[in-house]
């Protein structure tokens, strides 16, 4: 799209603020990419240098020149400049974290002619460094858990190396390639925005160094979701419209989030036709665009589906169904940190279910309001979620610019919305206020369950076994458990000095299971043998029992001393 009008003319204050700002936020992350390259690598260290020099120039000549030409060929300079950073820093930081070694190696068991789901790869994991997934069964996620497009990409690029290499390739090129398409489909002067938000920030840039499929998909969601509300305006899709299908069903192929944001473009869509063309043709234009994607998606997967369709639907499904253990920064918090645990850890997924049907549900009854946030909404379902890692939220960012942009709410003006009886008349206010508050209910009280519970064990350090060299380093722990509960219980152990989990601590003697209303005393032994207990006395040390049958989570913090008397 052409910069508009007035080309020649002075450029907006506006543009020139948002130039500055994208430029500004290439400083995030440089210095510490120079550091590292400074050391080993000094080519690369000297292009972070040049890309320094271009950062400088370009803010003063953001803030000096005098043509809406010359601002738009600066805004290239600044993306241009972005790239070039990223892949310094990919080149210095490109073995991947458990995502990309996953990948990597369902690309290889691909090429090989092997089963890529279902088959667990621990060795992936050991004396790597690489984190894993603990589920709340006392086990480790060690098998790939989403769709096939990202071992596809990945399998010409096996040449790279080892570790995770070609995933991160392949997700820093998806990334760019992501910038580069909402940069040049954004009017002129907002493309800025599109450099600063997938490449200026540099947490997209870690993601895709990491090796996420998610980024891949965010990629092939960007053509989706600029301008989204025209497509198939004036009911005929178009090369255009065909082409963002595709790439819809293509992203719903990478990696599972564009499956909660797919439901709410397609509904907004028919809502837009609908009230454009009427019922009919709004119905045609959505099942040509769901046809579209749905076949894309069918040919990305048919290979699996064919050779392996029972452990393709369990892989593509895994997110949903492994059962990780809690961690995040949504409302599980609550059961995480400030509560000795839950009972009833299962209904913060109820929750999140039924808080994304609900947001539907709301989208579509204030559709001419909510329409703009088409892109944003899907996320919040996962604050009440289990996993809600920022990540689900921060990945799609850039389709939220791409709305702010693009999909203004006087796209929506003329937007059908369903209204039926009871929402009419006099007191149509209270109703709708009344039908918001119905339909968020369920989640809000299912949240409120899962985070009221109580935890169905108590636990007691009876005695700590140290080493003989420094009473400091446990190598054996007893605890004194207790079911308060009815239903017998396998819980699995383990303690964390901070944020998320640390592996399970392996059973030595007692039994496994403790019924109901039933006390055990277990010795467990830490996951490497040993324990280190901190330094620092105000380090907080919890101590963590998981079940998965029911999901319960059961914690006490506990004070472990680094002397051999008491403990």
């Amino acid at each position: 799209m052409s910069a508009a009008p007035g080309d020649t003319g002075a450029p907006a204050q506006w543009h020139r603020v948002l130039t500055v700002l994208a430029d500004i936020s290439l400083f995030i992350g440089t210095r510490s990419i120079w550091t590292q390259a400074a050391t080993h690598h000094l080519v690369l260290a000297a292009a972070i240098s040049v890309c320094y020099v271009s950062i400088l120039v370009s803010g003063v000549l953001a803030l000096t020149v005098r043509r809406t030409r010359s601002l738009a060929r600066l805004d290239l300079v600044v993306l241009v400049t972005a790239v070039a950073l990223a892949l310094c820093a990919w080149a210095l930081n490109h073995n991947g974290g458990d995502e990309g070694a996953l990948t990597t190696q369902a690309a290889r068991e691909l090429v090989a002619g092997h089963a890529v789901y279902g088959q667990p790869w621990p060795w992936l994991f050991h004396g790597t460094g690489i984190a894993l997934t603990p589920t709340i069964g006392g086990s480790y996620d060690y098998t790939y858990g989403y769709p096939p497009l990202a071992p596809l990409l990945t399998a010409p690029l096996l040449w790279l190396g080892h570790h995770g290499a070609p995933a991160t390739a392949v997700c820093t090129g998806a990334l760019i390639a992501g910038t580069i398409a909402l940069w040049r489909m954004l009017p002129a002067p907002w493309r800025s925005a599109a450099t600063m938000a997938c490449l200026g920030f540099g947490f997209l840039s870690t993601y895709a160094r990491v090796g996420y499929p998610a980024v891949i998909a965010l990629a092939l969601l960007i053509p989706a979701a600029v301008r989204w509300p025209r497509i198939g305006q004036g009911g005929r899709l178009g090369a255009a419209g065909i082409a963002r299908a595709a790439c819809l069903g293509a992203a719903c192929a990478a990696q599972q989030l564009p499956w909660f944001v797919t439901p709410f473009l397609l509904a907004g869509v028919y809502a837009v036709r609908r009230g454009e063309l009427g019922g009919r043709a709004a119905g045609l234009v959505v099942l040509r665009i769901t046809g579209v994607a749905v076949t894309v998606w069918l040919l990305i997967n048919t290979y699996f589906i064919v050779s392996e369709p029972g452990r393709w639907l369990a892989g593509i499904a895994l997110p949903l169904t492994q059962g990780a253990v809690v961690h995040g920064q949504g409302l599980v918090d609550i059961t995480l940190y400030y509560t000795n645990g839950s009972d009833r850890i299962d209904w913060y997924s109820h929750a999140s279910m039924l808080l994304a049907a609900a947001l539907l549900a709301l989208f579509v009854l204030f559709v001419r309001r909510l329409g703009p946030a088409a892109t944003v909404l899907p996320w919040l379902a996962f604050y009440l979620a289990t996993r809600s890692q920022d990540g689900y939220y921060l990945m799609m960012t850039p389709l939220w610019l791409a709305a702010a942009v693009t999909a203004p709410l006087s796209e929506f003006e003329r937007a059908w919305q369903p209204r039926p009886a009871f929402l009419t008349g006099p007191r149509r206010r209270p109703a709708l206020v009344a039908t918001i508050a119905l339909l968020l209910a369920p989640a809000l009280a299912s949240a409120a369950l899962a985070a009221s519970g109580g935890p169905p064990l108590r636990m007691e350090v009876t005695a700590l076994r140290r080493t003989g060299k420094s009473a400091a380093v446990v190598r054996e722990m007893t605890l004194r458990v207790v079911n308060t509960g009815s239903a017998a219980l396998t819980p699995h152990y383990t303690l964390t000095t901070g944020q998320g989990m640390s592996m399970y601590w392996l059973l030595v003697r007692g039994p496994a299971t403790i019924p109901g209303h039933g006390t055990a005393s277990v010795e467990l032994r830490p996951p490497n043998g040993r324990f280190g207990i901190p330094t620092k006395p105000s380090t907080r040390i919890r101590l963590r029992a998981f079940t998965a049958d029911p999901q319960t989570l059961s914690s006490q913090d506990v004070r472990l001393r680094r002397t051999a008397t008491g403990r």
